[in-house]
């Protein structure tokens, strides 16, 4: 299991409240940071997602936290008549829902609040399900993956976008620089939130990732699995099968 990272260390708060907030309070600026922190690469990254989720010609789609609905957006790509972007912060929602509505996709996507640990949707409603960077800010990591499996059909498709740790040199030790030191000065910069970045940073550096995250899929009850890091292995693209 991953180590317990949480946004504010003088919280009395749980993950999950304190996760919440955080997002909340960032997210007017959410999207235009992580352009920059990621050097825009997140987008390619996205599209990759989008073209392995559309392999399987999903009808319906789940977007767990999907924040201000980039990924969601994207997805109507696949074609799918149908794409519930879920997010636990309401902040995060609400731009969410204005990229929606300038887009005019208010009659295929539809952004609701709720608890990615607890979905409020009925077994096997799902013919796909995509998670982008949000995995590890799950409280309980394998309820939430346990949900997951719940509400995806049988012979269903997930796939997560997640970051990850590079392992060979001088990518990995160039990570650890730029996590530690840039991505958190960034935020401090740019952010209303101080603690926001340093947790996203430290989040991502104890997350597991590679084999040790298949295994976690593996256990949930998840096949098919298959991990593809992206970009030196600063994230990854897991893809399994209900």
């Amino acid at each position: 299991m991953s180590e317990k990272v949480n946004p504010y260390k003088d919280s009395e708060l749980g993950k999950k409240e304190q996760v919440k907030h955080m997002f909340d309070t960032i997210s007017g600026s959410y999207d235009g940071l992580n352009r920059v922190i990621s050097f825009g690469i997140d987008v390619k990254w996205r599209k990759k997602v989008v073209k392995l989720v559309g392999e399987t010609f999903p009808k319906t789609i789940l977007d767990i936290a999907t924040g201000t609905g980039d990924l969601a957006i994207a997805l109507t790509q696949t074609g799918a008549e149908k794409v519930v972007g879920l997010d636990i912060s309401p902040g995060m929602l609400d731009v969410g829902k204005d990229k929606v509505s300038k887009k005019d996709l208010t009659d295929i996507v539809e952004m609701v609040l709720g608890d990615s640990e607890n979905l409020a949707f009925e077994d096997n409603s799902f013919d796909a399900i995509t998670v982008a960077f949000g995995v590890r800010n799950f409280e309980n990591l394998e309820k939430g993956l346990a949900e997951i499996l719940r509400v995806l059909r049988p012979g269903g498709r997930l796939a997560i976008l997640e970051t990850s740790v590079p392992t060979k040199f001088p990518f990995k030790q160039g990570y650890a620089f730029y996590t530690k030191f840039i991505l958190p000065t960034i935020g401090k910069i740019f952010s209303k939130d101080r603690s926001a970045y340093k947790y996203l940073s430290e989040s991502a550096s104890v997350f597991p990732h590679g084999m040790a995250f298949n295994n976690i899929l593996r256990k949930i009850g998840f096949i098919g699995i298959e991990n593809m890091p992206q970009t030196f292995g600063v994230a990854s693209i897991y893809v399994a099968t209900k």
